[in-house]
C-alpha cells in the first residue's frame, strides 16, 4: 500500500514539473537617460580676488626735526581738510624767524639810506644796487624762515580718517618721520586680474561702452550694496601671470569700506559658442569633474571635462567635450567603464529647460 502511495507522488510531482511554464530568461535591462552637450551664447558672473584702496591714501611725515609737542587727532578720527594734526616744538624756528625779520629790517633801512645818497651822487649807483640785493636775500632768508616755522603743524592735506599714530607725544621726531596716514574713503578702487581672453572680450562687448557695472563680494560673504563701475585698464599683461589689472571705482557713502580690504569683484562675462553640460551628469574624484560619454556601440567611457563657468545647475566646459558627443545623464553612479547600457536620448534644450523649470 505504502508503495502505491509512492508511486502516486512522484507522478504528481513529475507532472507538476512538465507543466511548470518556464521562467523568464532575464529581466529587461534598465533605461538610462543621456543627452548632449549644447553650444549657446550665455553669460556667467564670475569672482575675481580684490584689493580694496582708498581714492587718496597719504603717509604724513615729519618736514622738520623737533620733539612732537602736540598731538590733536586720535586713531580712526575723521578729519577735515586743513585741520591741525600735529605740532612739532616750534622755539628754534620762531627764533630763527625773529632773526630774519631783523636782517630784512637792517636790509631795508640800509637801502633808504642809500637811495637818497645814489641820488645826489655822493655814491655810486652799485652802492644802491648792492644794498637792495642784500634786501632781497634778507627777503628771500625770511619767507624761508616762515616756511620752516609752517612745517611745525602737520595739517590734513584733505578730508579723511587718521590711520595709526607711529609716535607719542614727547617723541623726538627726525626730518621725514612718518606721523601717520590719511585715507580719503569718500569712494574706493578696488583692483583685480582679468586674464587674456577675458580681457579681450570685454574690450569687445560693445554693450560695456567703455565701462562696465561690477558688484562687489565682501571678505563676510555679504554683497557691497553700492554697485562699481570699471573706469581704467593697466597699460601691460604681467608676463609672469598673463593677467592685466582692471580698477573699479564703488561709492562709499557709509564708510563701510576701509583701505586695504579685500574682496572679490563679481562681473558679469558674455560667453559666445560657450559648451553647457548639466552640473548632474558629472561626477568628482580628487577635484576632478568627470562624465561618462556614450559611444555608437552603446558602450560608456569615463572622461576629464575642464569647468570654465558654473551657473545654475550647469556646467560652462572648457576642454572634454564636442558639442556633438553624447553623455549619460542618469545612472552615472550605477555604471562603469566599457559597460554596455541602454538608454534613451534627451534633446539638450529640453533637458536645460526642466533644469531651469526645477530651479523655479
Amino acid at each position: 500500500m505504502n508503495r502505491i502511495f509512492t508511486l502516486i507522488g512522484l507522478s504528481a510531482l513529475l507532472c507538476y514539473t512538465g507543466c511548470k511554464p518556464k521562467e523568464e530568461e532575464k529581466e529587461a535591462p534598465t533605461k538610462y537617460l543621456a543627452t548632449s552637450p549644447v553650444k549657446m551664447d550665455t553669460s556667467v558672473v564670475k569672482e575675481y580676488v580684490a584689493q580694496i584702496r582708498s581714492i587718496r591714501n597719504t603717509e604724513l611725515r615729519a618736514q622738520e626735526k623737533g620733539y612732537l609737542q602736540n598731538i590733536y587727532v586720535d586713531e580712526g578720527q575723521y578729519v577735515k581738510a586743513g585741520q591741525l594734526l600735529f605740532k612739532i616744538m616750534p622755539k628754534l624756528y620762531e627764533a630763527e624767524l625773529m632773526k630774519a625779520e631783523a636782517e630784512a629790517k637792517a636790509a631795508e633801512i640800509e637801502v633808504q639810506n642809500t637811495k637818497p645818497l645814489a641820488d645826489k651822487n655822493v655814491v655810486s649807483k652799485n652802492e644802491l644796487a648792492l644794498a637792495n640785493a642784500k634786501l632781497d636775500k634778507a627777503k628771500a632768508e625770511l619767507e624761508l624762515a616762515k616756511v620752516h616755522l609752517a612745517f611745525t603743524e602737520i595739517r590734513a592735506p584733505f578730508d579723511g580718517i587718521v590711520d595709526r599714530l607711529h609716535l607719542k607725544l614727547g617723541s623726538l621726531v627726525d626730518e621725514g618721520e612718518l606721523l601717520t596716514s590719511l585715507s580719503d574713503n569718500s569712494k574706493m578702487w578696488v583692483y583685480f586680474n582679468v586674464s587674456e581672453p577675458e580681457y579681450l572680450t570685454y574690450k569687445t562687448d560693445a554693450s560695456s561702452n567703455g565701462k562696465k557695472q561690477v558688484n562687489l563680494l565682501m571678505a563676510n560673504n555679504q554683497q557691497f550694496k553700492y554697485p562699481g563701475l570699471v573706469e581704467t585698464i593697466e597699460g601691460e599683461f604681467n608676463n609672469e601671470t598673463g593677467n592685466i589689472a582692471f580698477r573699479a571705482t564703488f561709492p562709499n557713502p557709509d564708510n563701510l569700506l576701509r583701505h586695504g580690504e579685500t574682496g572679490k569683484v563679481l562681473m558679469k562675462v558674455a560667453l559666445k559658442d560657450a559648451v553647457v553640460i548639466p552640473q548632474k551628469a558629472t561626477y568628482e574624484i580628487q577635484d576632478k569633474r568627470y562624465v561618462f560619454v556614450v559611444g555608437k556601440d552603446n558602450t560608456v567611457k569615463s572622461r576629464e571635462i575642464t569647468v570654465a563657468a558654473e551657473m545654475p545647475d550647469l556646467f560652462v566646459i572648457e576642454t572634454g567635450l564636442s558639442a556633438d558627443e553624447r553623455i549619460l545623464l542618469e545612472g552615472i553612479q550605477k555604471v562603469r567603464d566599457n559597460d554596455k547600457v541602454a538608454y534613451e536620448y534627451e534633446e539638450p534644450k529640453s533637458v536645460i529647460a526642466h533644469l531651469r523649470l526645477k530651479a523655479e
